[in-house]
């Protein structure tokens, strides 16, 4: 029992310390360097630690807190005098949680390592790994390298990350513009939350709900003005059914998992075949639902007894006026709210919420203003078999877009059953299907005749054939650039260019890039799709790494690789400047048993991608795709990451900078070293 209560206290702080990733650690470490006798040197290692926080010591500690830990790889001129030693004197103390005595510095910690050298000096690369925690929370453990020098008369210590002050600098340009990026990418979805809103008051469901909802209103009320006031306090509520039980599910699964969790169960939610196979499930139901196979509603009971609450007038009745109407519009708006919510899930997890906060505001946002200028329901079309082939057409959408989660279960297990002509295939034949029907030539159950073809019509199906001339160069390896978000990659085609085809590539041992028999680089880029490989190559060669965390579900990245990475001008920068490395973090390939991991929750990593989204997350704290992150020496971040944007010329100079970065960075280690020798 007691080491159970450890066990679960050890995990509830690596929770909490997760849901504090993004916090600055509190602890700055500077270094510098004494001779105590003929060429023997004190290496000391002082740590500034911010009040509340502490410090663990050297320990070791069996199934307890992460121990403060040096090591040292020492040049063949250098050896280690003894093993680290504690200057400051630790403050001890019984911990009840870990079932342990426990040391623990607060404010400062010193500690010291004594050199030997066999010559006139030595440059010693040290890591120091820590875990600081507070009375309520602990960080996770982080690590920093110096690269120290010894035995000059200036005995210069460089720090990488470079000093703190300038970690911090940097660290907090990173964040701000890194989360601006974010915010691009929030755009797209909120764009698709507002078209998707419009939409769905044209359907049959919703518009007739209009004047009538808006009539009860004014009516009702014997004050104007109060009617008008109760009809915006319905918006309202329709607002908030729509986005509370959204944001109730997100903010419990984030309370009790933390940051990591949520990310991990939003990647499973867009990867994970089981999930995927629901969602394509459910768009094809519903669009036989539009097509008028059947109609999905919701039990009679419950829309009959929320419209019997909607009597008692008052608040409570207004709310229970806008739950009827959020029940009996289920069969229209459904399959629209999951379009929008399914394709959120695979952003950050704050993203469904605020999607639906949109859908829902321009949902709602007719029913305030005609209530407000009821003048505008004589402007508003007549009801009529027009609304049914708002619905129709959905239902064609709806089976265009379910291809994609069968897209994404065949990347991410490399089945190649839906490749790029098959795809492109089906929804040529999808399209071509919706042309004929806005022309009349077919009709479903609920459709009124066309007898004719109206102006509005006739633009749409212009609109549609000219979408389906559009795709079919795509059959014999067009890009396609404004649909590569959706569409599979184009090696995965068989009529396809040459320079498009996916070449297993070769490292300069002779030995295949690991990975690379099942994944590969848009354009004919070449690089690797392992972080330990690509960084070890880059360090061999002098480039920077270009980090590429991506995934087979998202469509961003595709849109991304098509629109941004195919200019002339990024693919020099990439096949020249940089070391390229892609990480997906969804594939669904399980590694040799001896790359599996374990994690500090003891949990097993077996699959590439979940062994790739546990390190991306540790080390970058990046939970969407695409992100984008330029590397230097020692892990070192160049520049502020990026993430979606598809501004080509704002692209170039964020490689640019990366490769400027790297050689300022170059230079002042060079002229380091070279002032050293001189000196001595």
């Amino acid at each position: 029992m007691k080491n159970l209560f450890r066990n679960i206290s050890i995990i509830t702080i690596m929770l909490c310390g997760t849901l504090s990733f993004a916090q600055q650690n509190p602890v700055t470490w500077k270094t510098s360097v004494a001779q105590t006798e003929d060429s023997i040197y004190q290496i000391i290692f002082e740590a500034d630690i911010e009040n509340r926080w502490h410090l663990y010591d050297i320990g070791p500690y069996e199934n307890g807190p992460n121990a403060t830990v040096f090591t040292f790889d020492l040049p063949a001129n250098a050896r280690l005098i003894g093993g680290i030693e504690m200057i400051d004197k630790p403050f001890k103390k019984f911990d009840d949680m870990f079932g342990m005595e426990i040391g623990l510095f607060e404010k400062k910690a010193r500690f010291s390592q004594k050199i030997k050298l066999s010559g006139d000096g030595a440059t010693i690369n040290a890591n120091v790994e820590w875990m600081v925690c507070d009375d309520k929370q602990c960080l996770p453990p982080t690590d920093e390298d110096f690269t120290i020098n010894v035995g000059t008369k200036s005995s210069t210590t460089i720090s990488n990350p470079a000093l703190s002050n300038t970690v911090e600098t940097e660290q907090s340009q990173i964040t701000d513009e890194n989360q601006a990026d974010k915010d691009k990418s929030l755009w797209a979805y909120i764009i698709d939350a507002i078209l998707w809103g419009l939409i769905a008051i044209l359907t049959p469901c919703v518009f007739p709900m209009l004047p009538m909802t808006v009539s009860f209103f004014m009516k009702g009320s014997k004050n104007r003005a109060k009617g008008k006031a109760e009809a915006s306090i319905y918006g309202f509520f329709i607002i908030l059914l729509y986005t509370l039980p959204i944001a109730a599910i997100i903010l419990i699964i984030r309370t009790i998992g933390g940051d990591d969790t949520t990310a991990s169960i939003f990647n499973w939610l867009s990867t994970h075949w089981l999930p995927n196979t629901i969602f394509f499930l459910v768009f094809v139901i519903f669009a036989a639902s539009f097509f008028g196979a059947f109609d999905i509603t919701l039990p009679n009971w419950m829309v009959n007894k929320s419209d019997k609450n909607a009597d008692k007038g008052g608040m409570v009745g207004i709310f229970f006026m806008a739950l009827t109407l959020v029940l009996v519009s289920f069969s229209c708006t459904g399959p629209i709210v999951s379009t929008i919510i399914i394709k959120a899930f695979a952003g950050e997890f704050w993203t469904p919420i605020v999607v639906m906060l949109v859908f829902s505001t321009v949902f709602a946002l007719p029913f305030i203003l005609a209530a407000l200028f009821p003048s505008v329901l004589n402007k508003l079309p007549k009801s009529g078999g027009w609304l049914n082939s708002v619905k129709v057409i959905l239902g064609f959408v709806e089976v265009a877009l379910s291809l994609k989660f069968i897209g994404t279960i065949d990347q991410a297990y490399h089945l190649h059953i839906l490749d790029r002509e098959i795809y492109l295939a089906i929804w040529i034949v999808v399209f071509s299907l919706m042309g004929f029907y806005l022309l009349g030539k077919i009709k479903f159950a609920h459709d009124s005749e066309v007898k004719h073809i109206g102006v509005g019509r006739l633009t749409l199906v212009i609109i549609t054939f000219s979408f389906v001339v559009y795709l079919i160069p795509g059959m014999w390896g067009a890009p396609l650039k404004a649909l590569s978000g959706y569409l599979t990659p184009l090696t995965t085609q068989d009529f396809i260019v040459e320079s498009q085809k996916h070449v297993l590539q070769v490292n300069d041992e002779g030995k295949n890039v690991k990975h690379s028999e099942f994944l590969h680089l848009p354009h004919g880029l070449k690089g690797f799709f392992d972080y330990k490989e690509a960084s070890e190559y880059a360090q061999k060669v002098g480039k920077p790494l270009f980090i590429d965390i991506t995934g087979h579900g998202c469509v961003n990245c595709r849109e991304m690789e098509a629109r941004v990475w195919s200019a002339p001008e990024v693919l020099d920068i990439l096949n020249n400047e940089y070391v390229i490395v892609a990480l997906y973090v969804d594939d669904r390939k399980t590694l040799p048993e001896d790359e599996w991991i374990t994690t500090e929750k003891g949990k097993v990593l077996k699959t590439l991608g979940k062994i790739n989204f546990n390190f991306v997350f540790n080390k970058y704290s990046a939970i969407s795709q695409p992100h984008y992150v330029l590397e230097g020496r020692n892990g070192k971040i160049l520049v502020p990451p990026r993430n979606y944007d598809l501004d080509v010329n704002g692209f170039v100079q964020f490689l640019k900078s990366g490769v400027e970065a790297y050689n300022n960075d170059k230079n002042k280690i060079e002229n380091t070293m070279n002032l050293n020798l001189q000196v001595h």
